[in-house]
Parts: C-alpha cells; structure tokens; sequence
C-alpha cells in the first residue's frame, strides 16, 4: 500500500511538473508574440531594435528579437569593463607603484583616477610625496594614446571625453564657476580662463579656455594633460619637491587609494567615461608598469568572456567609440555571468536603479524593480540589466536601439511599456 500511494504521489508530482512547464513555455511564447508585435509597429520601422530577455533561474529565454545582431553599445560598453575590473582590482584601487632609495621616491602612475579628483578628492599622492625630499615620477609608461579608437575628434572639448593618462589628476578636467566670482580648479589654471562667446571651450591643443560671460554654475573642461601641465600641478602642490622623469629603478611596492566599489558605483550611476577608461588601465597594472587598456580588453577577450556566442568588438573602456559591437545576446551573457558570480545585494548597488541616475526619468517606484545601464550616443540609446516581475523573479535582459532620427527620449518612451508588460505578465 504504501509502496502504491508513493508510486501515485511521484506520479502527481511529474504530472504537476509537466503542467507547469507547458503554461509557462506557453506563458513565454505569449509574452513574445505580444513583445514582437509591439516592436514591428511603425514608430521602430526606420530604426535597428534588438531586445533580449532571460530568466537565469530557469534558463529560459523569454523574448528573442535580433538578439545575435551586432549593434552599437554606446555606454553598455561600460558592463565589461564592470566586468573586468570586478575579475581584476583588489578592494582598494592601486594609486601608483613606487620604490625608495633613501630620502627620494620614485613613482610610476597607475591610472588611478581618484587623485584631486572633483568627486573622489583622493589625497593618497599628496601625502605620501610630501613625506620624501625629492620625488622623481615617470609618466611615459601607458601605451594608449590619450584618446580611444573612434572617438569623435570634436569632441576634445566636452566634459564628458577627458584624455586617458598614466598619472591622472583633478579628473582630467578644469573645473570652472562664475556664479559669484570666477572660481577654478586647479587654480594655477584661472590665468588661462577667456571670457567667450564661442562655443569651443578649450584650444585645440593648448589648456587655454574659453567660458561665456553670463553666470553659469559649474563647467567641465578636459585637459591636455602633457609633462609640462603635470610638473606645474606638482610644483602648485608641493614647490620643488617633484621632478619628472624618463628612467627609474624597478618598481616594487604599490599603495592604494579609495575602495574599487565607490568608483565603479560612480562610473555605473553617471556613466562616467574617465572612470571607465581609467579602470580598464588600472586593472592592466596588475601585470605590468606598462600599462595598456588595448592588452586589458584582449586578455579579457581571450579568458572571462571567450566563451560569448557573439565576440564583440570591444575598443574602449567607455563607449565613445562607434567602433564598439555588441550583441544583446552577448551582453544578456555578461550580465549573467555577474549576476552568477557576485551576492545580489551587492550587485545591484554597483548599478542605477529606476529613478535615479542615468533613470532618473524613468522605471521609478515605491521599490526599485529596474537595476540598469544605459548607454546614448546620438541616433542610438541602449539599456541592458536587471528586471524585477510583479512575481518576485528577477530577468536579465538587453534593449539596444541603433539608427533612429527620432528624440532619444521619444524612444525610452517607447522601451518602457514594453519591459514593464514583461514584468507584468512573466
């Protein structure tokens, strides 16, 4: 008897199982079709669309659209990166490497981008250089150039595309007020400040800037960060203390600056391409005193993410680059692969959840449900993360959108009701 009822109860039990895999097979198929209706209405006929969405859980894949395509990322390059530094940085970034041969020190940069910066104000240099007589620093030592492949060349005057350096300082930037009287950071700069009506904010190839008389609250302007800007930062700094140099003794020792998830967060939050730049920098220091964010993406290509079903061209650490090429699915991987690796709590704090930062217009609630990265670039706005459903299950999913001629924020106003029946209904 009881050899019958266990016999029946295993057979309840694969009978109920059977049923909950053909609803929710049919729940997906359900979801899809209504998924692809919408994205094949004549508001995305002239655009390029790929959506992808994944429940890890189950492994299911529960919309499909273009998904192996190539599209530009734009910032959604930014997850590798993530990626990247989360396999490759300690808890605390590495400031710079140095060696001590009596009352000098002799330093090699890092890429460290929280020294002075504008938000981090990280003073680990300043106060160990301070310490030693003389300080002799070698700057030579990134193989990059300053700016990434496919950048757009106008672009040498906007906040948001600071050149890429070994020993960066202040952020890259000017920082620049006139809202009572003109205020400037770094300050050894104020000289180089033209009232203008222009809308060049800086000489091509010179740090002499250019701002508009009118009152403005703050502007960002990247610098040309050559040996003769950074040696005359250091004397403002610490007057006859630091020399630049082509040689030094090998480098043994490293000190650190500020925790690697405060800058990620911010990197993720804001989407700030210096940030990105500089970590795929940083994480090559790991290696070597040459440093080289081209060598960082190739060892990541060829080991984390060898197994993407999509190689992507990946060129930089930010997303400037229209050179980039990704595919939803590959970035839905990505995603995956973090999510797998790393405790939800802290996973989702790395990211912009709805309403706030780069969402801060969209996916807001009483209880985040949306954990994100944007990425726009003009005629293209991409979004790949972490979905919430009304039920509690938790959906990776990748939206990329390429080759539109409509207003960015027409387009988020098209991709939102789409992800939230998703939610709704899965």
């Amino acid at each position: 008897m009881y050899k019958y009822h266990k016999i029946r109860y295993i057979f309840y039990f694969l009978w109920f199982g059977i049923v909950l895999v053909i609803f929710s097979s049919c729940n997906s198929v359900k979801i899809s079709k209504a998924v692809e209706k919408s994205l094949e209405t004549d508001f995305f006929k002239n655009q390029f669309t790929g959506l992808m969405v994944y429940n890890p859980k189950t492994k299911d894949t529960i919309v499909n659209y273009n998904a192996t395509k190539y599209f530009t990322p734009a910032s959604n390059v930014k997850l590798a990166t993530l990626y990247t530094a989360l396999h490759y940085l300690p808890d605390s970034i590495p400031a710079f490497r140095y060696v001590v041969d009596k009352d000098t020190l002799f330093v090699k940069g890092t890429g460290d981008p929280s020294f002075l910066h504008p938000y981090f104000k990280d003073s680990t240099a300043l106060r160990m250089f301070a310490r030693f007589k003389t300080v002799k620093l070698v700057l030579d030592n990134l193989s990059d150039h300053r700016y990434g492949p496919g950048w757009s060349w106008d672009d040498f005057d906007k906040h948001y595309s600071p050149e890429r350096s070994s020993f960066p300082m202040y952020g890259n930037v000017v920082l620049i007020s006139n809202t009572d009287s003109t205020f400037c950071t770094p300050r050894i700069l104020k000289n180089k400040l033209h009232f203008s009506k222009s809308k060049i904010k800086r000489a091509y190839n010179t740090n002499e800037f250019y701002y508009p008389p009118r009152p403005f609250d703050k502007e960002k302007i990247p610098l040309v960060m050559d040996s003769l800007l950074i040696a005359s930062l250091w004397q403002d700094l610490l007057p006859g203390k630091v020399q630049i140099v082509k040689k030094a003794p090998k480098m043994t020792q490293t000190a650190y600056s500020v925790p690697t998830d405060s800058v990620l967060k911010r990197m993720m939050l804001v989407s700030d391409n210096f940030l990105a730049e500089q970590l795929l920098i940083v994480s090559s220091s790991k290696f070597s005193n040459r440093l080289s964010s081209y060598w960082m993406r190739q060892q990541v290509l060829k080991n984390e993410l060898a197994d993407l079903h999509q190689k992507p061209r990946w060129v930089d650490g930010s997303g400037l680059s229209r050179y980039n090429l990704f595919t939803p699915a590959s970035l839905v991987q990505i995603l995956t692969k973090l999510y797998e690796e790393l405790p939800e709590e802290r996973l989702f704090n790395l990211f912009p959840a709805g309403g706030e930062g780069t969402l801060k217009d969209c996916f807001s609630g009483d209880t985040p449900y949306v954990y994100a990265k944007s990425g726009t670039l003009s005629n293209n706005y991409t979004l790949s993360g972490y979905l919430i459903t009304a039920k509690g299950a938790i959906l990776i999913f990748s939206f990329m959108n390429n080759h539109y001629r409509k207003n960015t924020l027409a387009v988020k106003k098209q991709m939102q009701p789409i992800l939230e029946y998703i939610r709704e209904h899965e």
